[in-house]
């Protein structure tokens, strides 16, 4: 989810880090302890705290619990996704969709309990409540949550007017997809279902912003293989996202050329209708010179290399960020993904420190508009929290 994405992308914009401050491994971990603490502790003493005077029983077996995931969290994850073991990977992505429920809910349960004591509500009731009611909406919310993720997106449709569209392109249709992340969990099936109701739309044009797997191209083999079913009278055009950069960038740039798409590997191609062209371009993501990968880099200039300044551009930028540069070129549309609509409550709100937007159509300076999708899969937690995913149908409309 947009967890990792976030705390990725402020170390981006960061400066390096000096010599001795790379040295320094016990800040991380003193800072890796604190968080813990932090998402595991709120719970524990929502649930468990004295104040809800459950017997030692419940209170023993609780404690162990929770503090059994706690450890089990911060190992799972490392091994998971440091040494790519997809079974710790699921079992840590699992805890920490849990763990960031509980926390959030236990949070907004202790302002319960605060209108609980002012209507005169005493402990141990207080606390009690305040504790089944956290337990009875994180569950409620994890079930749904889960189905809301390995659900098979929803479509979202909408007009885009790009006032130097030429009229025999007004109608071209751009289905997007994003973030698909396949990854730990098989996710096979899902991807042809995906592509199923995509060959159904009817598209011009199917562009997918990046972050198209977690794991390598022949981890993700047959996940990744429905994708080469896809149809569109134009163009199919893919670009990198940050998490290829973790997993072979360039494998899945030639990966998706083997199954019929265009890798825009900063470059461009250009359709036409009626008459009239469309400038298809792409940039690899804003991580990729970070990643040391020779030739990566983020480069609009040498993607736009030798096209006709006159024609309407349609830009595949993964991260919404990226626009500041895309409206200062003049780019007309942008079409990113990466924050994945925020994926759990309230998760937006720190996506939105990094990132301009965090879903939907916005303008940017005088001609360029930016398009951020919600993303189509989810990284990480199996879990979408008031943040659905979407297929989207971008109806590209010229001035009338």
């Amino acid at each position: 989810m947009a967890d990792t994405d976030t705390a990725e992308g402020i170390a981006e914009a960061a400066p390096a880090p000096s010599p001795e401050r790379g040295r320094r491994p016990g800040v991380f971990v003193a800072i890796l302890i604190l968080i813990t603490l932090l998402l595991f502790g709120v719970p524990w003493w929502t649930l468990l705290g004295p104040s809800n005077d459950w017997p030692p029983a419940v209170v023993a077996v609780g404690t162990v619990l929770i503090l059994a995931a706690a450890i089990a969290l911060p190992v799972a994850m490392l091994t998971g996704h440091g040494r790519h073991s997809d079974r710790a990977a699921r079992l840590g992505d699992t805890l920490l969709g849990v763990v960031w429920v509980l926390f959030v809910w236990s949070v907004l349960g202790n302002v319960l309990g605060l209108a609980l004591a002012l209507g005169g509500v005493d402990d141990p009731d207080r606390s009690r409540i305040v504790a089944v009611a956290v337990v009875v909406v994180g569950a409620a919310l994890l079930i749904w949550g889960n189905y809301e993720a390995m659900r098979v997106p929803r479509v979202r449709s909408l007009d885009v007017v790009l006032p130097r569209l030429g009229a025999g392109l007004d109608g071209t249709r751009v289905v997007l997809i994003a973030d698909t992340h396949y990854g730990p969990i098989d996710r096979a099936p899902w991807s042809r279902k995906v592509a199923a109701v995509i060959n159904d739309l009817d598209a011009d044009v199917i562009a997918h912003a990046g972050d198209i797997a977690d794991g390598t191209p022949d981890q993700r083999e047959e996940q990744a293989a429905p994708l080469g079913t896809l149809d569109a009278r134009l163009a199919k055009v893919y670009v990198t996202g940050n998490h290829e950069y973790f997993n072979e960038a360039q494998g899945w740039l030639d990966r998706m050329t083997d199954l019929g798409w265009n890798s825009l590997h900063n470059r461009h191609v250009v359709v036409e209708r009626g008459g009239d062209r469309l400038v298809v371009a792409g940039v690899d993501d804003v991580t990729a010179k970070g990643s040391g990968l020779p030739g990566h880099r983020t480069d609009l200039p040498g993607a736009l290399e030798g096209a006709d300044p006159e024609l309407p551009v349609l830009l595949l930028a993964h991260q919404p960020k990226f626009v500041k540069h895309a409206a200062e070129a003049g780019i007309d549309l942008v079409v990113s993904g990466h924050t994945h609509g925020g994926q759990m409550w309230p998760f937006n709100f720190l996506v939105r420190l990094d990132q301009p937007v965090v879903r939907g159509l916005s303008a940017h300076g005088e001609r360029t508009q930016l398009y951020t999708s919600g993303g189509t899969g989810f990284w990480g937690p199996p879990f979408r929290v008031f943040a659905p995913s979407e297929i989207t149908v971008l109806t590209l409309r010229a001035r009338r």
